[in-house]
């Protein structure tokens, strides 16, 4: 490992000349600092926040393979992609390899020219013992999405529980990395990776937690109301936007992706039943095309890499706040605007809690997924901040956000003690024999063919919540799940019960405020990512990115991303010096795509840049090294212009401007004789100058 973090193999002089950015993000130096010295890391990161160039940089400043531990398929093959785009060996061995692209990942492996490599979990097994991962220079751990080792988690892998052991095997260090980590799930983590059976002396990991805060995503919730034409309403008004509508149920997504096919959008159906075949052509199309929406389950969650996602919908009501804050965090990982919105209904409450009591559990689990789901259920029907919500469940204080549906228009509230109690009433008399629809006919006083049977418009009950709607009441209940009052009994089909939490309330103890329900939220307007004289530019330089990227067979983000092509229409740089300052824009991509886009913003087809000068834009010597090659040409001939021609290459220049001699000696080092004679007094005054 280099000594110094900003040498130019240091982790500065990195970032800027492979992944093309000057800067940081906020949390990431000390985490990649701990990763390149060798620590046991543990690090929770917003999606969206960079905690893949956390272990990618560091395999970049260390010897030997960094073996990087990935859930899926898609997102190995994704950060493999851009990774080789920047110039960087990596690979992935996936199910999904032919036997020739292993052989040639062997290959690499034996030869010590791999730096990073993709593995899944299962595949640790079949590849070989800890000698094989030896003899190929694993020197360090990185485990992606590390909630996954987590046992009642929510996307638990079972081959996640065999890192521990590999690494006090081979006596590595392990980073590992999620954005989806509770206080619980955080010493679930620490105990299964780095516990006693973790990697050997090296000992508990050092933390960093980093905050949850997405401040780009506009965040929404709304009661469903014709689900159907409310999803449509919303995809209409973001047309030609890529975006994913997630689904609880398999067959949903497949007939909401005809619906949406049929109303003029692109889109596809996704889930774990398909084809694998098919899976993965949804996969690429997603990765390629710009404005496809994927109408998915859970199964295309983890892996998702694609960073210009712009709206992220729930058709249904997710299982907890971590599953909501893991899939909301794949729109907007470009840091752009991107809004989301949740739908849900009192069938989604009811299908989740009956999905928590008939699982394999045991109780207490069962009780934490309960007050998981509560929490999730408390942000669905706020009347204040939902950022602040959401973060406060996360353990972090934040002030109103400005930037979620309860910001932009505070809910009206109502007093519901009465209605409230009048319902837990119902629930009781009764018997906690049934479910809302039975309860609200009773409350409306509708004297139908089961109340009349039951005898149940003899009760009390019978027609004291009259002076509220059906619809209404519909809204009661479903808050009334929602705050976990009353809930669905498993071994009464689904009959409502009362819960602890209701009993103050039906006493006269307490009182109960909800929130009005309100329209679907739409989002605030969509807003342009540049300004509108910069717009036609953005357009050319998007034209000229897909064109660079169809005929590559790359995703179009690969080239640059979104918030590349718009710092180049917004700062229009004209020469590669300019380019160069272009966050997301390195070595390999200067060379590469520079003066494909600087035409595009100039208008013209500039001359190729020789690769000497365009590591001198990268270093910010290129003014020095032009001065260099001017001075150069001016004295080819000689002072008087009559000597023979002379000149320096574009290697010797270069190697002048790295070097800096400060006398004609040093000079002379680097040049011979005769162009030390001829260029030695202008060159000096340059370097001089510009010192």
């Amino acid at each position: 490992m280099p000594d110094g973090l900003n040498t130019p193999d240091g982790a500065q002089g990195l970032l800027k000349s492979v992944f093309g950015f000057d800067a940081f993000r906020p949390g990431q130096e000390p985490i990649v600092t701990a990763v390149a010295a060798g620590e046991n890391v543990l690090a929770i990161m917003p999606t969206g926040g960079g905690k893949s160039l956390c272990f990618q940089l560091p395999a970049l400043m260390r010897d030997g393979v960094m073996l990087v531990i990935s859930p899926l398929i898609a997102l190995m093959r994704d950060q493999v992609r851009a990774l080789r785009a920047s110039g960087v060996a990596a690979a992935a061995i996936t199910s999904a390899n032919s036997p020739e692209e292993n052989d040639a990942i062997f290959d690499q492996i034996h030869a010590g020219a791999l730096k990073i490599l993709y593995i899944a979990p299962e595949r640790l097994a079949s590849t070989g013992a800890a000698g094989f991962w030896r003899r190929a220079g694993v020197s360090m751990i990185a485990v992606d999405e590390a909630h996954c080792v987590s046992q009642w988690g929510f996307d638990f892998r079972p081959d996640y529980l065999r890192i521990g052991a590999l690494a006090r095997d081979l006596r590595v260090p392990i980073a590992a990395f999620t954005a989806t980590a509770d206080a619980e799930t955080r010493a679930e983590i620490k105990a299964r990776l780095f516990g006693p059976d973790a990697a050997g002396s090296l000992g508990a990991p050092r933390e960093f937690l980093h905050g949850f805060d997405r401040p780009n995503l506009h965040l929404a919730f709304a009661p469903k109301n014709q689900p159907r034409r409310q999803i449509l309403a919303y995809a209409a008004a973001r047309k030609g936007q890529a975006g994913i509508i997630y689904c609880a149920r398999r067959k949903s997504t497949e007939s909401l992706a005809a619906a949406l096919c049929e109303a003029g959008h692109e889109a596809a159906p996704y889930h774990g039943g398909m084809d694998p075949e098919a899976r993965t052509q949804v996969e690429e199309r997603f990765a390629l095309e710009d404005g496809l929406i994927v109408v998915a389950t859970v199964a295309f969650g983890m892996g998702v890499d694609k960073p210009d996602i712009r709206w992220v919908m729930h058709a249904d009501l997710p299982k907890s706040i971590e599953s909501y804050y893991q899939e909301i965090g794949r729109a907007g990982r470009d840091g752009a605007p991107a809004q989301t919105l949740t739908l849900f209904g009192a069938d989604d409450i009811r299908f989740r809690r009956l999905q928590i009591d008939e699982g394999l559990a045991p109780p207490p689990r069962r009780a934490a997924d309960h007050a998981r789901l509560n929490a999730l259920l408390g942000l669905a029907d706020s009347g204040t901040c939902r950022r602040q919500i959401l973060l406060g469940y996360f353990g972090e204080d934040a002030p109103p956000c400005g930037n979620c549906d309860c910001c932009d228009k505070p809910p009206k509230m109502f007093d519901a003690t009465e209605a409230v109690r009048m319902a837990l009433s119902a629930v009781l008399r009764t018997g906690e024999s049934f479910g809302a629809g039975h309860l609200i006919d009773i409350l409306c006083g509708k004297a139908t063919d089961r109340v009349r049977m039951r005898g149940d418009d003899k009760l009390p009950t019978f027609g004291v919540g009259k002076h509220i709607s059906q619809s209404k009441w519909q809204g009661i209940f479903r808050k009334m799940m929602g705050q976990d009052f009353i809930r669905p009994d498993p071994e009464r089909h689904g009959a409502l019960r009362m819960t602890d939490p209701a009993v103050p309330i039906l006493k006269g103890e307490e009182t109960v405020m909800f929130r009005e329900d309100a329209p679907v939220a739409e989002g605030p307007a969509i807003k342009m990512l540049v300004h509108e004289e910069d717009a036609p530019l953005l357009s050319a330089l998007k034209a000229k990115r897909r064109a660079l990227a169809d005929a590559a067979g790359v995703p179009a983000y690969i080239i640059f991303n979104d918030r590349t092509l718009i710092e180049m229409a917004q700062k229009r740089p004209q020469i590669q010096d300019d380019m160069a300052q272009i966050s997301g824009v390195g070595a390999k991509k200067l060379g590469l795509y520079g003066d494909a886009f600087l035409g595009v913003i100039s208008g013209d087809t500039p001359a190729p840049t020789h690769p000497a000068r365009r590591k001198m834009a990268l270093s910010g010597d290129g003014t020095v090294y032009d001065a260099l090659m001017q001075a150069q040409a001016q004295l080819r001939l000689g002072v008087d212009g009559v000597d023979k021609p002379l000149s320096c290459s574009a290697a010797q220049i270069a190697r002048i401007v790295q070097m800096r001699p400060r006398d004609m000696a040093a000079l002379e080092r680097l040049l011979d004789a005769r162009r030390a004679e001829r260029f030695g007094t202008a060159f000096l005054e340059i370097l001089d100058q510009a010192d």
